[in-house]
């Protein structure tokens, strides 16, 4: 599956195209914005973007209204069929956003519900209650996801609602060619929708990527063989920044132990979660490290684990927001893409990770644990990488048996002799190909 040798990067096309938070009506290409950004994403080091949902919406694109429709605040179908051209041509796979739990409030079916009650021929696409109301006083109950009703939920259990969404899927296939979908939510679709969806995408195309929207639970209640490929590493997303912030890499190395490690009960060895530092979603990981030093340990961290990882626009150069600032800061509009030693950080782990058979696929296990340094091994079949961390503000030496005397770091190309111990320097991180 070309996702395991992937690093994603991931655009919020509202808040990247800088389009108004409600849908104005009113037509305008900023879409293109994309493709004006493929030579900075291709020197990132990334082969694969995520877009956050570009179909036509009422609001933040969760909520949509048509999902055979770009979104008229960024363009029309012919402007995204552009981007995804230019991406291809760059050798860039193109997934997008895939929500299919609810709708929004606009979309045609529930339009005609509100408008025909009893006598809409799409009653049943949805869960309705008529005897009841909503918190828009519609004179009807409707469910919405978790409560929210600009969130209509769908029927997935009705045959005319997945066949309207499998239709949607063929037509991004057949215009766009797109090479896979992360679902929102995913931890609240019906799992028979999810294994129709899984066949439906592997008669389309070769190698079609699912990816989940997972935030808690066991991964593998969707991640397997006839359902999704992957899911979001939330576990691990919160252990990545809370080790270097409570100065503790016990807890991001137990979470890997737990999922990735040697042991009979490990959770998900072989399989190839999504890891990330930051979304959407979240606050961005240079507003939420409490020692801005620890920002390019962080993501030797992320891309040094098992995973594909993801890096969200904006943050390869630092971009700060907050959660608390609300959705919109997290989802800001760049002029241009930045360049800084950070980007430039990121650039050699991206490479570094896409050409490692170990990083890619290697197991996983703990080779010096404290609360400030963690040295851990991926092994594949034919080769063995070293990621070593010192979170700290002095060097350290580390004393284990390597297994052989030499190594080249993937990220330097320097050589390194492991005969007299290891010194790692302060706040670094290194990736030891080991000779045979």
């Amino acid at each position: 599956m070309w996702a395991n040798e992937s690093v994603f990067y991931q655009i919020y096309p509202l808040g990247f195209c800088g389009a108004p938070y409600e849908n104005d009506g009113v037509l305008e290409s900023r879409i293109l914005k994309v493709a004006d950004w493929v030579p900075h994403i291709e020197k990132l080091g990334c082969n694969a973007v995520y877009f956050s949902p570009v179909f036509e919406s009422d609001t933040h694109g969760y909520n949509t209204r048509d999902y055979k429709k770009i979104d008229v605040r960024l363009g029309t179908n012919e402007d995204f069929k552009k981007v995804c051209e230019a991406l291809h041509k760059a050798g860039i796979k193109v997934v997008l956003d895939g929500v299919f739990n609810h709708v929004g409030r606009g979309f045609f079916a529930f339009v005609d519900v509100l408008k025909n009650r009893e006598a809409s021929p799409y009653k049943d696409w949805f869960h309705i209650d008529f005897h009841g109301n909503s918190s828009y006083n519609d004179g009807l109950w409707y469910e919405g996801w978790e409560g929210n009703y600009d969130l209509v939920k769908l029927n997935l259990k009705n045959e005319a609602v997945v066949n309207h969404i499998l239709e949607a899927v063929s037509f991004w296939v057949e215009e766009f060619g797109i090479d896979g979908l992360r679902l929102d939510v995913a931890y609240c679709l019906d799992h028979d929708f999810v294994r129709r969806l899984r066949r439906h995408c592997d008669s389309l195309k070769e190698e079609f990527f699912l990816l989940g929207e997972m935030l808690h639970g066991d991964y593998k209640v969707l991640v397997n063989d006839d359902m999704l490929h992957s899911a979001t590493n939330y576990e691990c997303y919160k252990g990545l920044y809370s080790s270097f912030n409570s100065m503790n890499m016990f807890e991001i190395i137990h979470s890997l132990l737990r999922q990735f490690g040697p042991e009979n009960w490990t959770l998900y060895r072989g399989k190839h979660l999504l890891s990330f530092v930051d979304n959407h979603d979240v606050t961005r990981a240079a507003s939420i490290l409490t020692n801005e030093k620890h920002l390019p340990l962080l993501y030797a961290l992320c891309f040094g684990m098992p995973g594909i990882p993801c890096v969200y626009y904006g943050s390869e150069w630092g971009a700060k927001a907050e959660k608390s600032q609300g959705d919109p800061a997290l989802r800001a509009c760049f002029e241009e893409p930045l360049e800084n030693e950070l980007t430039r950080w990121i650039s050699h782990l991206a490479n570094a990770k896409r050409e490692s058979e170990a990083l890619n696929y290697g197991e996983f296990r703990s080779v010096v644990l404290t609360n400030k340094q963690c040295i851990f091994e991926r092994k594949s079949e034919h080769e063995r990488v070293l990621v070593a961390i010192n979170a700290d503000s002095e060097p350290y030496t580390a004393h284990f048996d390597a297994g052989c005397g030499l190594a080249v770091d993937l990220i330097s190309g320097k050589t390194h002799d492991f005969g007299g111990g290891s010194e790692l320097p302060a706040y670094s991180a290194q990736f030891w190909k080991m000779e045979k």
